[in-house]
């Protein structure tokens, strides 16, 4: 017998993300035929449980992606990013 799929409230939220990283991202859910949605629900839900999020054939995926759309950003960089404007003001 399948399993029953957990009933869920979404709400809309307002995040800002990086502009590359979003491009990245929705090509991912593209090719994965989901919503950019679904995919960083799932990415998040991986993360809490402390499970990786991609197979390496995703992560071949993901490598090819940011080579396209020129994201050069890794884990490392996530605490020190800084917006575009605060930067360029002066």
């Amino acid at each position: 017998m399948p399993e029953k799929s957990p009933a869920v409230e979404r709400i809309q939220t307002g995040v800002r993300l990086e502009k590359r990283l979003v491009k990245v991202m929705r090509a991912l859910a593209e090719h994965r035929d989901m919503t950019l949605s679904d995919l960083i629900e799932g990415i998040v839900l991986h993360a809490f449980d402390g499970v990786e999020p991609f197979s390496p054939e995703t992560r071949d995926v993901i490598a090819r992606l940011k080579a396209i759309y020129g994201l050069d950003l890794s884990a490392e960089d996530s605490h020190r990013l800084r917006d575009f404007r605060e930067s360029n003001a002066g």
